[in-house]
């Protein structure tokens, strides 16, 4: 079942369309065909093969037509179209999957973000994804992975024949039916015979499956195909020795007079699985929810035994047993389920053949999970096991960008654990500290003694979280120049450890007891331990890149790199210290404040800037991007890592959402910050000289604290600090934008950089 785009059709209570099954068998030869009266419809196959070579490969498939308007002469209806498809290779743990557009996408996703705005479509909920997007169709252009037709799609309406860009799903004269397959950029495919062995059986209430609204739709499958056929990848082409398939068709929607409950289908969230059992029986399951009401609007279970007959059960519950989390949108997905139902006497347990079956694609909000799994279980007291597929579609647990970088930043301490365990192995232990070439460094060495003073200093400060937003960069950068960032996702520590690293050791040389809401390291550590365990950060990335696949070239240039933000983040944090002291009285006398405000700035641009691009450009480097690229990506991080500082600045005065920090904290620390800076260029000389005396005084007095920021406030000292911030990050925008093909990845960079700009905390 692949509910994408479901739309509503009538309202419950109405009479089926005319051109719906009526009761009895189904009748293939005509309703294989299109269905005038729907305004979303589906073909959908999935076959799982095993080749002459012995490999063990499956496929699926999906081919949708829906209404998108009407010609205003005629009232005809106007169609789009699109599908999406996956080459599963379950030997080499591979994933290939395309999603292929209308050429009216563009259009189409701009009507849905005006209704977004509008409040009547659920759409992108984070308004900076929605301007970033809307950035990319404005152009004409779709996000990458989405692509657009580059023929127009054909769809027979007098035999079952449709053809999508060379994509072909038709019917021979036989009664079989045929699906061909190509992906242009990973030059894998299939070409494929499937065979009924058995009649079509309705799913759902005798065929319909009920929507929210009354957004019904008819829904009738095919449970055994035999197959035959090739398979391609790489360019290599083997035969299928066996292989056994599935088809479903489903149809339905509003008529083309009746736009209610457009934009319903994001209310929509499903789990669907098809299973072929061995012995000749198959079922298949499905649970619909209203997002919006939090109520299950459809449940059932169907079963095929090898004889044809179905039967259906209410009871059956498909309940996921884990939760495997995307590194490339950082949704999480059940990859184990228990299927279930006292009445049929099932117990099944469903197991993907690996985790990473994401479908990457704004067409369905913006990724689902379709994989392939093994079911293991009983039946009526009997052992069944068998092959099948499952879809999780809709349920997100990240809609917007605050949600994204909570999940990032899960990720990226399940990352730090992974490297810094509480009860690490003795291997594990000496990959740290030394190598296996060196293994008798490891001689009297005490593993829990290492524990105590290498491992916990450092997670105490980890696990407490922190913005997962220097790891993202690399990834992120990784993937938008054409990488695959997922060969890298053990870099994920590596920018965690080198900023908490910095800031363990920074706590000690500006005596704050205080790190992300609990005691700093040197509190609970004391300072010797503190400062060890802070700089020993800095070195784990030698152990993360150790890992990487590159040339001994591109390995040399990370290492650069690497090295080249700790060199700047030392000099960084050695201005720090010094402090701003001997450029003030300058600022002060004669109102000229750029050599203040360059300093400022230099500090942020070593210590957090420097980090931020040399990460970007690490990722662009292994994502095999050109030159322009890598450094264009280097200098938007730059930027985005000098504005985050600036706004920090700003928010320490104006005060963070959920008092993250006492407002004015800086202030009360004696610390001259840009938007100080700022106002001081704007004061007349007296007020230059109160205002920095006061501060110079490390005010604790929150009410004296509170007249220094009306002071700076009154100036424009940080609206002026915000706009720089603002102006900085949009020309280093505009200046690596053109460098980068549309893709989801640059839409999320895109809005990463005003997120920085507006973020509250």
């Amino acid at each position: 079942m692949d509910a994408h785009n479901h739309s509503p059709r009538h309202a419950r209570g109405h009479e089926n369309p005319v051109d719906w099954p009526k009761p009895g068998p189904i009748d293939l030869a005509r309703h294989d065909l299109p269905h005038r009266s729907s305004l979303t419809e589906w073909w959908y196959v999935h076959a799982h093969l095993e080749t002459v070579d012995q490999r063990e490969l499956a496929v699926f498939a999906a081919f949708f037509r829906v209404v998108t308007g009407e010609h205003a002469a005629t009232k005809e209806p106007i169609y789009g179209h699109f599908m999406t498809w996956a080459l599963v290779d379950s030997n080499a743990r591979k994933y290939y999957h395309d999603t292929i557009v209308d050429r009216d996408a563009p259009r189409l996703g701009l009507e849905r973000l005006d209704r977004a705005e509008r409040g009547d479509d659920r759409g992108a909920k984070d308004p900076r994804m929605r301007r970033a997007l809307r950035e990319i169709l404005e152009r004409g252009q779709v996000p990458y992975p989405d692509h657009v037709f580059e023929c127009e799609p054909f769809v027979n309406p007098r035999r079952l024949e449709l053809e999508y860009d060379g994509n072909r799903f038709d019917k021979r004269d036989d009664g079989s039916y045929r699906l061909a397959l190509w992906h242009r950029y990973h030059e894998v495919g299939v070409e494929l015979v499937l065979t009924p062995q058995k009649a079509p059986v309705r799913h759902g209430d005798d065929g319909v499956v009920r929507g929210p609204d009354g957004a019904d739709m008819f829904y009738y499958f095919v449970s055994d195909l035999a197959v035959s056929g090739t398979a391609r990848i790489g360019g290599h082409e083997v035969e299928v020795s066996s292989g056994r398939g599935w088809y479903d068709h489903e149809f339905g929607g509003h008529g083309q007079d009746d736009d209610k409950g457009r934009g319903t289908s994001d209310r929509v969230a499903w789990s669907w699985c098809a299973l072929q059992l061995e012995g000749g029986s198959e079922l298949s399951a499905y649970h619909m929810v209203d997002l919006e009401e939090g109520r299950t609007i459809g449940q059932r279970l169907v079963t095929v035994a090898p004889d044809g007959t179905r039967s259906e059960v209410l009871d059956a519950v498909l309940e996921p047993l884990n939760a495997w989390r995307s590194t490339r949108t950082f949704n999480t997905y059940p990859t184990r389920w228990r299927l279930s139902s006292a009445e049929a006497g099932i117990d099944i347990t469903l197991e993907a053949d690996f985790d990473d079956q994401e479908v990457v694609t704004l067409i369905s909000k913006p990724a689902f999970w379709e994989g392939r799994v093994r079911a293991t279980g009983t039946r009526r007291g009997e052992a069944v096991r068998g092959r099948g597929f499952i879809e999780r579609s809709g349920y997100l647990e990240v809609e917007d960008l605050e949600g994204f970088f909570k999940a990032v930043g899960k990720e990226v301490r399940r990352s730090v654990a992974k490297l810094l365990p509480f009860e690490p192995s003795y291997e594990e232990v000496r990959d740290l500290i030394a190598s296996e070439a060196r293994d008798h460094y490891m001689d009297g060495v005490d593993l829990a003694q290492f524990v105590k003073t290498g491992v916990r200093p450092v997670r105490e400060i980890t696990d407490r979280g922190g913005k997962g937003w220097r790891s993202y960069a690399a990834l992120a950068c990784c993937d938008v120049v054409g990488g695959d960032s997922r060969k890298y996702i053990h870099w994920l520590a590596m920018p965690e450890l080198m900023h908490v690293g910095s800031l363990i050791v920074d706590d000690v040389q500006d005596r704050s007891n205080v790190r992300r809401g609990g005691p700093a390291c040197h509190v609970v550590h004391g300072d010797a331990l503190a400062i060890n365990a802070g700089t020993s950060c800095y070195f784990m990335g030698q152990h993360l890149l150790q890992g990487t696949d590159v040339s001994n070239v591109d390995k040399l240039a990370l290492y650069d790199l690497y090295f080249e933000a700790l060199r700047a983040g030392h000099a960084g944090q050695a201005a720090d210290i010094e402090g701003l002291w001997s450029y003030l009285p300058k600022a002060v006398e004669s109102g000229d404040v750029s050599e203040l405000e360059s300093r400022v700035l230099a500090i942020h641009r070593l210590k957090t800037a420097a980090p931020a691009g040399a990460l970007a450009r690490m990722g662009a480097l292994v994502g095999g991007g050109t030159r322009a690229q890598i450094e264009g990506l280097g200098r938007y991080f730059e930027s985005l890592g000098l504005a985050f500082q600036m706004v920090d600045d700003v928010l320490n005065l104006k005060g963070f959402a959920g008092e993250l920090k006492m407002r004015g904290e800086d202030l009360a620390h004696g610390k001259i910050t840009l938007p100080v800076v700022k106002a001081l260029g704007r004061l007349e000389r007296a007020a230059r000289q109160e205002l920095t005396e006061t501060i110079l005084a490390k005010p604790q007095d929150q009410a004296v604290i509170d007249r220094l920021i009306a002071m700076i406030e009154e100036t424009g000292g940080l609206e002026a600090t915000a706009r720089a911030a603002r102006e900085l990050v949009e020309a280093a925008w505009w200046n690596v934008e053109p460098l980068l093909e549309p893709s989801i990845v640059k839409l999320m960079l895109r809005s990463f950089g005003w997120f920085v700009l507006e973020r509250h905390y």
